[in-house]
């Protein structure tokens, strides 16, 4: 048996999930998993909860993934709940948040989860080896983001855990990687990534060498900040929030102005619900229980808001989701206290609602192509991967563009995590990552 290669970890840290695998060095690769209460689990929730001690007022408790929700929907006014904080890797806008009295950086936000995520993976995390090859997207989200920022703060919060190695690999290019090891002959791949925040593409090709070994080069890359998060928006947008009162009008004195849109952007993100709760604008919204036209709607509003039903507001919203990438109509249903949402949903309705997200992604595309200076009958392979690959309107762009035959998926959530473990245990990385 040939010596083993210096072992490596591939972490891929999403707006959604993380997922981490290990290589072995002998060519192969397991993912880490976590035990809980219902079982074990490979993607660990990208979310993080602080809260003080009733005994330490001036202490803190951390916690991270399924924890960190428990914890805030124990006690969601006392616990400051953050997530999809990597939306925030690239901002230069975002520089520290306050929380129980001290500022966190984004480095102390990654570190801090990283550090949990460490903890809970039991003894085979404990002892990390010193390369971690880190997925990136082709493009971060926010407006106007600086990717050297990202890398920068990623370099700083990867180094606390005393990675000495530490590489960075476009996620669409892991993913490739990952599915390079079925090619049986040479190949131009186009792989697309759809995680929670952001939707990206690679071209990539791949020529068999002999012995097992891959060359590949990169065409181009492409990418867009939009994914499935704003999938979920969208259908709260349109199926839910007119339940609760926008679009409707109130009273003041003669006139009749509409209730402001403000009060529904939070449901972006439902663990703003808490923040909304919280905020000055409750007075207000409680005021509209008399004024709006409408009360009743309102009064579901603030029901929803005083009594935390937002994480199952979205549980909801994402069994729609699997639904509709099921059937052709999918049945809405949340229910909690007075509450009673319950509506069928066309698949075509959904898809209308998502159209500007697709537009975008289908650009993205053209963006890619446009870059290899291909076209569509040049490319052999698509390989479609994370949570919103299964959404029949987002695989249809490249049924329709590609040919259905050329669709390939599996592995959809963690496909990256393998493929970055796997360039880890390289001879040679650099045709597949960079350091900082």
């Amino acid at each position: 048996m040939p010596p083993s290669r210096a072992p490596a970890i591939g972490i891929d840290f999403g707006t959604t999930n993380t997922v981490i695998s290990l290589a072995d060095g002998q060519g192969g690769s397991h993912l880490a998993v976590f035990p809980t209460d219902g079982g074990d689990i490979a993607a660990f929730r990208s979310a993080l909860s602080f809260h003080a001690p009733i005994n330490d007022p001036s202490g803190r408790i951390v916690e991270a993934g399924p924890w960190a929700i428990e914890a805030y929907l124990e006690e969601p006014l006392e616990t400051r709940f953050i997530q999809s904080f990597k939306s925030y890797a690239a901002s230069p806008l975002f520089t520290d948040t306050e929380i129980l009295r001290r500022r966190f950086t984004f480095e102390d936000l990654l570190s801090a989860f990283l550090i949990k995520v460490r903890d809970h993976g039991g003894p085979e995390l404990q002892d990390l080896p010193d390369r971690a090859i880190v997925g990136r997207p082709v493009n971060f989200a926010g407006l106007r983001p600086d990717p050297e920022l990202a890398i920068r703060r990623y370099e700083t919060a990867f180094g606390r855990l005393g990675f000495k190695d530490i590489r960075y690999a476009y996620e669409p290019v892991a993913a490739a990687f990952f599915f390079a090891r079925q090619l049986k002959a040479d190949a131009t791949v186009l792989v697309a990534d759809f995680g929670g925040g952001t939707s990206d593409f690679s071209l990539v090709r791949f020529e068999q060498l002999g012995g097992g070994r891959v060359k590949s080069t990169g065409l181009a890359n492409s990418g867009v900040g939009v994914a499935g998060d704003a999938f979920d928006y969208r259908i709260i947008d349109n199926l839910v929030s007119p339940r609760l009162g926008k679009g409707g009008r109130y009273k003041a004195f003669d006139n009749l102005p509409p209730i402001p849109n403000r009060y529904f952007t939070a449901f972006a993100r439902w663990e703003q619900l808490a923040l909304l709760q919280a905020s000055r604008d409750m007075k207000d919204i409680r005021g509209l229980m008399k004024s709006a036209l409408q009360p009743e709607k309102i009064a579901w509003l603030v029901e929803l808001l005083d009594d935390n039903h937002g994480y199952r507001l979205y549980q909801a919203v994402s069994r729609l989701k699997e639904a509709l990438s099921r059937d052709e109509v999918g049945r809405f249903s949340f229910v909690a206290g007075t509450i009673r949402i319950e509506q069928d949903v066309p698949r075509s309705a959904f898809e209308g609602w998502i159209a500007p997200e697709l537009t975008a992604m289908e650009n993205a595309v053209n963006e890619a192509l446009e870059r290899a200076g291909l076209s569509e009958d040049q490319v052999d392979r698509v390989f479609l991967t994370g949570g919103s690959s299964f959404v029949p309107a987002v695989r249809n762009i490249f049924a329709r563009r590609f040919g259905a035959e050329k669709l390939e998926s599996g592995d959809e959530l963690v496909s990256i995590a393998s493929g970055l473990a796997l360039i880890g245990d390289e001879a040679d990385l650099d045709p597949w990552c960079r350091k900082a």
